[in-house]
C-alpha cells in the first residue's frame, strides 16, 4: 500500500496502482470490445512544460501521465481514476485544459 492506501492490483498481466484503476481498465476493455470506445491507451503522456533554462538554472519538463485515453464518438477522452485530488494534480489538470484544450474526466 502507498500513502493513499491504494493496493496494487494485476489484471491481464498489467499492474495497476489501485484496485479502482484495475476495475476501470476492465470496464474500458469491455467497452472497446463492444465498439463503444476505440483507441484505448493506458498511461498516455502529455507534455505540459518543456525543458528550459532561466538565469542559468535548468528546469526539466513537466508531464502529465493520465490513467487512460480513448476515443468516444471520435472525440479524445483523457481519464484519471481519482481517489485523492492532490495539489499537483489540480495544477496539471488546469495546464491540460489550457495547453491541450482537454478537460480530464475523473472517475
Amino acid at each position: 500500500m502507498n500513502k493513499y492506501h491504494n493496493k496494487k492490483t494485476t489484471v491481464d498481466g498489467i499492474t495497476f496502482d489501485s484496485m479502482a484503476e484495475a476495475a476501470r481498465y476492465k470496464e474500458l476493455t469491455l467497452m472497446e470490445r463492444a465498439g463503444i470506445i476505440t483507441e484505448l491507451h493506458r498511461q498516455p503522456v502529455f507534455d505540459l512544460i518543456p525543458d528550459f533554462r532561466c538565469n542559468g538554472h535548468y528546469y526539466r519538463r513537466t508531464r502529465y501521465i493520465a490513467d487512460f485515453s480513448y476515443k468516444e464518438n471520435g472525440i479524445l477522452v483523457v481519464e484519471d481514476v481519482k481517489g485523492v485530488r492532490t495539489k499537483e494534480y489540480l495544477i496539471k489538470r488546469k495546464l491540460m485544459a489550457w495547453i491541450h484544450g482537454i478537460e480530464i474526466r475523473e472517475v
